[in-house]
């Protein structure tokens, strides 16, 4: 063979060598991007599905109905379920057995009726406070003006029973002022107490803040200092017997996210 030929082959199969180099480099290349496409997806966090049975307190009925909502958008397949009512109940409830992902209470109080059986995971984390205000018919007929007006002759007057948190808070505050006051009627929430008010069945009621603007005009809503002494820390947590503890968890967290947040202090809410 001569010098020249073999030169020649010799190119030949380093021409050869280099393409086969260049195809297993693309098939590396290939197979490394499939799997780190394949990692990525294996890490990305599972999609939200099913319902979050949410217990809350009465007042959070219109802000966690909004949040509820919100929450559905962003995560399409999940439902969320509200059962609101007085905090003490709705505790009971859940030390009874009764299936719940979360309670929002409006009070540590009925919230360490919770905790006291170890039905909460974790520490419940305040994510908003509320004060008293007194609500009255439109207009304001019978010249409210401050919580010792409440004791007038002839006038009816709606309290939380002392059990519920507004109730309790209202107590508070009555005996922060040496003030007596004796009720038509004791409420099983804060909306009840309300409602006698709007059906004009009583002439005020001391509610939330936020259940007189929830109102809107159909009370009128009377501020007194002492309220400042009876504020409620609201706290959430996520249930030990949660069915779907995922989306409860995502659901607490849109609660105390920045989103969440805006919609509770637009409602009249007072941040932790």
């Amino acid at each position: 063979m001569t010098r020249s030929v073999r030169r020649t082959r010799m190119l030949q199969l380093a021409g050869a060598g280099a393409a086969a180099l260049m195809t297993l480099s693309a098939c590396s290349s290939s197979d490394d991007s499939s799997t780190t496409k394949a990692d990525k997806s294996g890490s990305a966090s599972p999609k939200l599905s099913g319902t979050v049975t949410v217990f809350a307190a009465a007042s959070l009925k219109e802000s966690f109905t909004t949040l509820g909502q919100e929450f559905e958008k962003q995560h399409p397949g999940t439902k969320v379920s509200f059962n609101f009512g007085g905090s003490d109940t709705l505790a009971a409830n859940i030390t009874g057995g009764a299936p719940a992902d979360v309670f929002a209470a409006a009070s540590p109080k009925t919230m360490k009726i919770v905790t006291d059986k170890s039905d909460a995971v974790g520490t419940p984390a305040t994510f908003v406070r509320n004060q008293l205000e007194i609500a009255t018919l439109p207009g304001n007929p019978d010249k409210v003006a401050s919580l010792k007006d409440l004791t007038k002759s002839g006038l009816k007057v709606v309290l939380c029973d002392k059990t519920v948190p507004c109730g309790a808070a209202a107590q508070k505050a009555l005996d922060a002022s040496k003030l007596k006051l004796t009720p038509v009627s004791y409420e099983q929430d804060v909306k009840g107490a309300l409602t006698k008010v709007e059906l004009k069945e009583a002439d005020a009621a001391v509610v939330y803040k936020t259940d007189v603007k929830a109102a809107g005009d159909k009370v009128e809503g009377v501020e007194f200092p002492e309220s400042a002494k009876a504020v409620n820390a609201y706290p959430i947590a996520l249930l030990k017997s949660a069915r779907n503890a995922e989306a409860a968890k995502a659901f607490i967290a849109l609660v105390q996210s920045a989103e969440g947040q805006k919609v509770l202090t637009e409602a009249g809410f007072l941040k932790p």
